[in-house]
C-alpha cells in the first residue's frame, strides 16, 4: 500500500487509483480553488471590518449624545477606526492583520464599554 490518500485497495488485493472521471461532481466542487477561497477571505474580512465600523460609529454618536463620560465615545470611535483600517488591509489581501486589527478593534470598543 502506497500510502496516498486518493488510492484504495479492490477486493482482489490490487490498488486502485482514482482518475478525475472516477470523482463525483460533489467531490469535485469540495476541491476549491485557491484563488476563489482568497477572494472569499478577502471579501469576508473587507464586509465584516465595515459592519464593524459602522456599528462602532453608530454606538459613539449614541454615547456622545447621553450622559456618558468623554472616554467612552472617542473609545467607540477610535475602535471603528482601527475596524475600518481592517476593513481596507483586508480588501488588499492581508486578512491575517485584517483579522487581528478586527479584534483589536472590538476589544476598545468593549473596554470603552467597560468605562460606562
Amino acid at each position: 500500500m502506497s500510502g496516498r490518500g486518493d488510492s484504495e485497495i479492490s477486493e482482489t488485493g490490487e490498488e486502485r487509483s482514482e482518475t478525475p472521471e472516477d470523482v463525483g461532481d460533489e467531490e469535485l466542487e469540495e476541491a476549491e480553488d485557491p484563488a476563489r477561497v482568497a477572494r472569499r477571505a478577502r471579501w469576508s474580512a473587507a464586509v465584516t471590518g465595515a459592519l464593524l465600523a459602522l456599528a462602532g460609529l453608530a454606538a459613539s454618536a449614541l454615547r456622545a449624545t447621553g450622559s456618558a463620560p468623554a472616554l467612552v465615545p472617542a473609545a467607540y470611535a477610535f475602535g471603528a477606526a482601527v475596524c475600518a483600517l481592517a476593513a481596507f488591509l483586508g480588501s488588499r489581501g492581508r486578512t491575517r492583520r485584517a483579522l487581528w486589527l478586527l479584534v483589536t478593534g472590538v476589544m476598545v470598543m468593549a473596554l470603552g464599554d467597560k468605562f460606562d
